[in-house]
């Protein structure tokens, strides 16, 4: 088994695991507004010393890469590497809705209805929606069916999915809920469950068996969405 240090912080919660040779893993999640970035290195030192482990000896590092909040995808980016530099690590880059999708196939809730199909939608802030839809499988985790996307709540594509989870059902409700046409009440839904170090790291130990990991040069945020804000000449458009 491999020896992979996970870490996230594409969200508002600060997130560290540590998986040594198949055991337990270590794992803190903090939620944080603006300290992950002094929490973050020392959570890995003091959980490596606790694990009596040498960063150099872990076999690679995995760092969610968003989509998620600017700021904090670049964060744990910088962080993994230059963790990932400094003892010639390889590192794995793994997305946030595929941390999550890990994560969920994993709840009671999912696993009672265990449905083919299934959507992760987060809220990407800005009144629109980051989602992508999934087919479970049985000896491997989900798979991802196309690329993520980024619309409002009401243009996601429920159609065939019968289990939609992450944070854009609380954040817009029925706008999310309702958005197949027809409407259906079917679909089971799981407003709470978030990205995790732990979500980083099962996707993580998939792509290391693989050989899915890669060079650290080759590493980047993944952004959907091209731009953040308006210029003033699009902001006066929109009032006119």
């Amino acid at each position: 088994m491999a020896n992979i240090l996970a870490i996230d912080t594409s969200s508002a919660w600060c997130s560290v695991a540590l998986s040594l040779d198949g055991q337990e893993p270590a794992f803190r999640h903090e939620a944080v507004t603006a300290g992950a970035s002094q929490l973050l290195l020392p959570w890995i030192e003091a959980m490596l010393e606790a694990s009596n482990f040498k960063l150099g000896e872990l076999d690679a590092i995995a760092v969610g890469i968003g989509p998620g909040a600017f700021t904090g995808v670049r964060l744990g980016v910088a962080a993994a590497q230059g963790l990932a530099i400094s003892q010639r690590l390889p590192v794995i880059p793994v997305a946030s809705l595929d941390a999550i999708a890990a994560q969920v196939i994993q709840t009671p809730a999912f696993q009672k209805i265990n449905p083919k199909h299934f959507m992760i939608a987060v809220d990407a802030r800005m009144d629109e929606v980051y989602w992508v839809k999934y087919e479970k499988c049985e000896q491997k985790l989900p798979v991802r069916m196309g690329n993520i996307h980024l619309s409002k709540p009401e243009d996601i594509d429920l159609t065939g999915i019968q289990y939609l989870a992450g944070s854009a059902i609380k954040e817009y409700g029925e706008r999310v809920l309702q958005a197949t046409k027809p409407p259906t009440s079917e679909i089971a839904a799981d407003p709470d469950i978030a990205v995790s170090a732990l979500g980083i790291l099962d996707v993580a130990i998939q792509m290391q068996q693989e050989g899915r990991s890669c060079d650290v040069q080759d590493l980047e945020p993944l952004y959907i969405r091209d731009k953040v804000a308006l210029t003033t000449a699009e902001r006066m458009e929109a009032f006119k």
